[in-house]
């Protein structure tokens, strides 16, 4: 690797890769790499046993934004999965999600968008209520602001245990904004996405990745930062998508990530659970969800044509050094911590930062491919 290089891309995941594909057409040359021995960053999957298994847990594409739509299929071709999880609630009992009118159905009964309307404002205002008698007029926490907006019924069966799990914390010291806007609707829509396009690549995810790196220079199993002086020797510019943080050697401090441990297990039985996405709110159940990875890509009759299935218990933890960074703690610390990076990153000339890591931000997976095509236009 002699030649200069227009771009080294650090990181192949989703915005590294995009990035890469957008200035080869372009005619710059880019060369990227990635830490892992694999291309994708955290949409890799993993086949076994004849299924795509997302390795770092259940991606699915959705958007309203026609460009980008059309732009991913130009790759390659999506499926018609539409995501409509369904929650264990601690009571045992199925229910489906999004909030809706089979789940109002399925916790109370009523079976019109009024009897289901009735239920909720009773709850809503036994809990505002409760909440002015202590002197409260704005909720403090999540606890408070769920049973503002959907009240007690589905706050303990469906929110509660859930999201304890989920962030390692009581719901009443979580900050309200968390679950500001819970979707509830008033029709019989399992559908959890309100865009208007939703799927997932044929063949999966390493399709639309192999796709934009076709034909560009990548070196996997590379670390930026055992060599950084080398790499940034390589190319005129670089696209960084990893910790910002990192990428200042932590002077204002490590920031904090929830992240997620998977265990992936294998079944001699064409279907485990009927659905890809099962929710387990219990907080006596230690995983937040089962993921059943065939029915992302396989519909009706085709879910039997492998008798084999691949299912991945998701346990969300703590994360420290050595671990997958998965989520971003969006609490007053963190961001006042990367407010200082963005400081540091706003007047770099050569250096583009992008993605969830560098800018400390979960991202669904269009806005970050639309957050690339702006900026090559």
């Amino acid at each position: 690797m002699t030649n200069k290089y227009d771009y080294l891309v650090v990181g192949a995941g989703l915005f590294g890769a995009t990035f890469a594909y957008l200035a080869k057409k372009q005619g710059k040359r880019c060369l990227v790499i990635d830490r892992r021995s694999h291309a994708g960053g955290n949409i890799y999957c993993e086949e076994i046993e004849g299924i795509n298994v997302h390795k770092y847990g259940a991606h699915i594409f959705h958007t309203s934004d026609r460009e980008v739509w059309d732009f991913v299929n130009t790759i390659v071709p999506f499926n018609r999965y539409t995501n409509s999880p369904v929650a264990q609630a601690p009571d045992g009992r199925l229910y489906n999600l999004p909030f809706n009118m089979n789940t109002f159905y399925q916790m109370w009964g009523v079976k019109t968008p009024a009897e289901a309307q009735t239920r909720l404002d009773e709850q809503r205002c036994e809990a505002i209520a409760a909440m002015k008698a202590e002197g409260v007029i704005e909720p403090r926490n999540l606890e408070e602001q769920a049973l503002t907006l959907i009240g007690k019924d589905i706050y303990e069966q469906l929110i509660k245990g859930y999201t304890e799990k989920q962030w390692g914390r009581p719901c009443n010291e979580l900050p309200a904004f968390i679950i500001r806007r819970l979707p509830v609707r008033m029709t019989f829509d399992n559908n959890y996405f309100n865009d208007s396009y939703q799927g997932i690549p044929i063949g999966g995810y390493n399709k639309l990745i192999d796709g934009f790196l076709d034909g560009i220079d990548i070196k996997l199993d590379a670390d930026f930062f055992t060599d950084r002086e080398y790499w940034e020797s390589v190319a005129d510019k670089i696209v960084f998508t990893g910790k910002i943080d990192e990428f200042y050697g932590y002077r204002f401090g490590k920031l904090e990530y929830r992240t997620v441990c998977f265990e992936t297990i294998r079944f001699y039985t064409p279907n485990f659970q009927g659905n890809a996405v099962v929710n387990y709110t219990s907080s006596e159940v230690p995983y937040t969800r089962i993921i059943e990875h065939k029915h992302f890509e396989l519909f009706g009759a085709a879910v039997y044509d492998n008798p084999w299935t691949v299912v991945s218990k998701e346990y969300s933890t703590e994360w420290c050094d050595g671990m997958e960074p998965f989520y971003p703690v969006n609490d007053a610390k963190n961001q006042e911590i990367y407010k200082k990076y963005r400081q540091l990153a706003e007047k770099e000339i050569d250096i583009i930062f992008g993605g969830r890591l560098a800018e400390y931000k979960y991202y669904d997976m269009a806005p970050i491919v639309r957050q690339v095509l702006n900026l090559f236009k």
